[in-house]
């Protein structure tokens, strides 16, 4: 598979560090293998793996039942729990898109679904030389929709706003949002749905509710994220 128009995939961002994209990523990997399909797991860039704590590539495998690895799943990682930007500085390591595109393009050709997650936010760095490399231009890059992944509960509807004309600006086509961390007997929470739908003109796909092990959705959304 030569062109990157072809593969059937999705980028994984959120409105913030820590929101959840690695949990729902994981959701999304293992919704699609318990209907027979072959999907795949991509993170160009991961940092932190100092930390005791499982590994996002270690998590998405644990959960979905797939065979991930950092060797096989990630383009760039790095120890110190910072920027990707800052961790490839540091460690003296110059973030490509080139290799990012290769890198996602082999992966691809092994699965018909491939879920993509990136790191932090949606204006993330990645390289922040002469000629700055951000989220926006790795997803473009690879041809891919986007979905947001936001938090259930107070301020979401100012953060996701604000990701959504972000990645509109940037001519990124935004398919949906899932709200995590979701308590559906929350007035509050109810109520940021409605108007994070409204304000957006993106569906909220799906909610997750806290330690939730299944992504709640219709097959015929989950697979039209994707195409």
């Amino acid at each position: 598979m030569s062109d990157i128009r072809q593969v059937k995939g999705i980028f994984v961002t959120a409105t913030g560090t820590d929101v959840g994209k690695t949990y729902v990523s994981a959701l999304l990997v293992k919704a699609l293998r318990e209907l027979g399909v072959s999907c795949g797991y991509y993170k160009p860039a991961l940092s932190g793996l100092n930390s005791s704590c499982v590994n996002d590539v270690e998590y998405v495998s644990n959960v979905s039942g797939g065979d991930f690895t950092l060797e096989n799943n990630v383009s760039y990682s790095f120890k110190e729990a910072v920027s990707p930007h800052l961790a490839a500085d540091r460690a003296g390591v110059n973030i490509l898109l080139d290799k990012i595109i290769a890198d996602y393009l082999n992966l691809a050709n092994m699965y018909d679904y491939i879920v993509v997650e990136g790191a932090g936010g949606i204006t993330c760095p990645f390289n922040l030389s002469d000629k700055p490399l951000l989220l926006p231009d790795v997803i473009l890059a690879l041809g891919l929709d986007v979905l947001i992944i936001a938090d259930g509960g107070l301020g979401t509807i100012n953060s996701t706003l604000l990701t959504c004309e972000y990645a509109k600006s940037k001519g990124l086509n935004v398919k949906g949002i899932v709200l995590n961390n979701f308590d559906a007997d929350n007035f509050m929470h109810n109520d940021n749905l409605a108007q994070v739908e409204r304000l957006t003109g993106v569906n909220v796909i799906a909610t997750v509710k806290n330690n939730d092990s299944k992504l709640e959705i219709e097959e015929k959304v989950l697979k039209g994220l994707f195409l």
